[in-house]
């Protein structure tokens, strides 16, 4: 079984998203962790959009990268350029480090309709990253 990390700034909406997605689209071929350089909450927006497409991250948390450093990952994820810049080095890991950025629909002013929508654009990106990931990567 393989192991992800999935990091991003916050830890609470795109790496959210990608770890649900990830964790659906593996199935029982990888075991997925999300983490921030900070953390900053599920964002129920996040689980709101996934929760559309019959994903529940209901019960995930916002952890901070530090707690995962002893883990050895098979794959270091970033969905932030921020993350990616700051990810630090994990002792002893060789895990091959993939890096794509999604927009931020949480920083998003608009009308409710226009966040919904952006919230909407960002959760299918992620999933089609994800489906490609485990695809190329895991099949």
């Amino acid at each position: 079984m393989k192991t992800i990390l999935v990091l991003c700034t916050g830890n609470s909406c795109r790496s959210q998203m990608a770890h649900g997605f990830l964790k659906y689209y593996a199935n029982d071929k990888a075991k997925i962790y999300s983490a921030g350089i900070e953390t900053h909450g599920v964002n129920p927006r996040a689980i709101a959009t996934l929760k559309e497409v019959g994903l529940d991250i209901s019960h995930h948390t916002s952890n901070l990268v530090e707690e995962y450093l002893d883990i050895s990952f098979d794959f270091i994820i970033t969905v932030c350029d921020h993350a990616a810049e700051n990810c630090p080095i994990f002792p002893s890991n060789t895990a091959l480090r993939l890096h794509q950025n999604f927009s931020d629909p949480s920083k998003l002013v608009g009308n409710q309709e226009e966040i919904e929508q952006a919230f909407r654009k960002t959760r299918e990106e992620v999933s089609d990253f994800c489906r490609s990931f485990v695809n190329e990567y895991l099949d």
